[in-house]
């Protein structure tokens, strides 16, 4: 079934045993100093030990000046090479090979970062981070073409098999290459032959340090998607010219900082949306494309091959999701793999804040030796109460140690909020891991209880070591005049059952739960009004699902309110008010809540005092996310 993901490929002389990439990203798990760490090294041993054929490492600075964000990779001093040794030789044990991709920010960093003023090609600040750079003279760009050079030296020597030279994403290269960001008049600018100057020149010095035989690799945006930006024809003309100067591989992306969700596109993003970029550069090119784009996968990947739209594919988020993602596609483990949702909370979302990456349905992610599985000597009868994502979770940690584990769900179904969570529109992928967490308990051996509600007398009666409270959540009451009308819906209820809403809806709450609801219920040709009290619609949304969360609602023209309080709720009525409106009354068919959760907790009050032994997971500790509840339920279980 896989005979094209499997099949060997050779770049420029490197030969590599699949098609599986990894891609690069940023996962904050090095030293500000730029030295890398034993768990970045921990990090990327497991995506090699999982099968991948090449891994492309995140960004490494080319200097101090170059760095975009304050815990990547650097290869601008001798001291950085130390580690990066033990990193190549450790990926190599694997049968896999490593490239290093090189960058410098130029005007995508701050000052505040580096310590130095930030450049460009031109004096025109990022729209995104807004800081006028200092245009670079000729001398300098000179000296950053040797630094390339420089930085490209000491990554053969620390073994790596390649570089790949970030010319995307609107970091430095692509900012000369772009008419969006480089108005120079010199040679490095004006025309499109000025404009690739700086990254051909840094290939021939590269070259003339490391030898003809060493393969550069080049990440490119293929569409800027900005206004005066590079688009698809400006860029299979770059893409020509790369390869006539020696490149050996395309590796293509899209986008720049101001068009910075397309990057790693959420869920709203079709799958593999970026592919066909990547077969226009197939139609132009003799040497091997590397396509991305929300593939995640492995049967989207062999099918992206098979017709012929790339030579290899990357697959970033979904190897943070589940790094044995090609073994498993080997041995036709296919049920067993953790699929990416598209979520971009624990990769980008992590990213921004500055913390390590991880990922929602993998804890393991960036934590590979400190969460790893141990068997137990002391087995255990483990009860866990609550069968949505922390729970089972737990479930299947706890199993996997060794105890004996039982897990009680109240409903008919387990999954908890997820099963809700994965009805509005872009959602849907979410079904995915609800799956595997079920096939999982299955192969494992876990007892389910289904529509059992745990009590006191049934944990007298089981005699559990250990208890693990995974309740969850259930909506929030606002105190709001009318609210025990029992004509009103919560947005939990809607969504796990659609019933007859009528025509006209308003829905109370315009946080992330909100929103989708309104999206969902607009969707399905219901005119919709979606009301909060504070100043943003989706504030407690991810920036890049939010982005076109809000895109998708105006499109679909809901009613959006906001800085507006519900005084009142009457039969089919709301009374509003607002800094402009004291009083007004608006009519629905029907009224939907969406004001948050609170923690399910009854259950644990009573037994908190009389059990010995019991962890809580989830929301019914705090409300919070699916992040929180899979990652406690994973430790939960693995303190057992």
């Amino acid at each position: 079934m896989f005979k094209h993901m499997f099949k060997p490929i050779t770049i420029g002389g490197m030969e590599i045993k699949n098609r599986f990439v990894v891609p690069p990203m940023v996962v904050n798990l090095c030293k500000e100093d730029g030295t890398i760490t034993d768990r970045f090294i921990k990090y990327h041993e497991a995506k090699a030990k999982g099968g991948f054929g090449l891994i492309i490492t995140e960004n490494y600075a080319i200097s101090n000046q170059g760095k975009g964000f304050k815990y990547m990779g650097g290869l601008w001093n001798d001291k950085q090479m130390e580690l990066n040794r033990a990193l190549t030789d450790t990926i190599h044990k694997y049968d896999t090979k490593i490239a290093i991709q090189l960058i410098h920010a130029g005007r995508q960093t701050t000052s505040s970062l580096t310590g130095e003023r930030i450049v460009a090609p031109s004096s025109i600040p990022d729209p995104v981070v807004g800081e006028i750079p200092h245009p670079l003279t000729i001398s300098e760009i000179e000296e950053i073409i040797e630094q390339f050079g420089d930085a490209a030296l000491r990554a053969k020597k620390a073994g790596f098999d390649a570089v790949d030279l970030q010319g995307a994403h609107g970091y430095l290269i692509n900012q000369f290459m772009s008419p969006f960001s480089n108005k120079r008049v010199d040679k490095y600018g004006g025309n499109l032959i000025n404009r690739v100057r700086f990254p051909i020149e840094i290939i021939k010095n590269i070259k003339q340090k490391v030898g003809e035989d060493y393969p550069i690799m080049f990440r490119i945006s293929a569409d800027e998607l900005i206004e005066n930006g590079l688009t698809i024809e400006d860029t299979k003309v770059i893409v020509k010219l790369l390869e006539d100067a020696g490149v050996v591989a395309i590796d293509v992306s899209v986008g720049v900082y101001q068009s910075g969700f397309y990057i790693t596109a959420p869920a709203a993003v079709k799958h593999g949306w970026e592919c066909d970029y990547a077969k226009e550069f197939k139609s132009v090119l003799s040497i091997p494309v590397i396509a991305c784009g929300r593939i995640n996968s492995p049967l989207l990947a062999e099918n992206l091959i098979a017709s012929e739209k790339a030579d290899l594919i990357g697959m970033a988020r979904a190897s943070l999701c589940d790094p044995d993602l090609p073994n498993k596609t080997k041995e036709g483990k296919l049920d067993e793999i953790i699929e990416c949702i598209g979520c971009r909370q624990g990769c980008s979302g992590n990213l921004n804040k500055a913390i390590p990456v991880s990922c929602v349905l993998n804890p393991l992610t960036g934590n590979e030796d400190a969460l790893k599985i141990k068997e137990t000597k002391e087995k255990k009868k483990v009860i866990v109460i609550g069968g949505g994502p922390g729970g089972m979770e737990a479930a299947i940690v706890a199993r996997k140690r060794g105890h004996e584990v039982h897990i009680y769900e109240k409903e008919q179904e387990l999954g908890g909020q997820l099963l809700a969570a994965a009805v509005p529109p872009t959602k849907s992928e979410i079904t995915s891991f609800i799956v595997w967490q079920k096939n999982q308990l299955e192969k494992l051996g876990v007892y389910i209880h289904l529509g059992i509600e745990v009590n006191e007398e049934l944990l007298n009666k089981e005699e559990p070591d250990h208890i693990i409270v995974a309740t969850g959540a259930k909506p929030f009451t606002p105190p709001i005049k009318g609210i025990e009308n029992p004509k009103i819906l919560y947005a939990y209820d809607l969504l796990s059952s659609m019933v007859d809403v009528g025509a006209k809806i308003a829905v109370v709450g315009g946080g992330l739960v909100g929103a989708e609801t309104a999206e969902h219920l607009a969707r399905h040709n219901k005119k919709v009004t979606l009301i909060e009290m504070e100043d943003r619609i989706a504030k407690d949304a991810e920036d890049g699902v939010r982005y076109f969360l809000l895109k998708s609602l105006e499109e679909l023209k809901v009613n959006m309110i906001t800085n507006t309080v519900v005084e009142e709720i009457r039969e089919n009525e709301i009374i509003l008010s607002n800094n402009k409106v004291e009083n007004s009354l608006c009519s629905f068919d029907s009224i939907v809540i969406a004001t948050g959760s609170k923690p399910e907790d009854g259950l644990y009050k009573i037994i908190k005092d009389k059990f010995e032994n019991i962890s809580l997971v989830g929301d019914v500790v705090s409300s919070r996310g699916i992040l929180e509840a899979v990652s406690e339920g994973y430790k939960s279980g693995l303190a057992v």
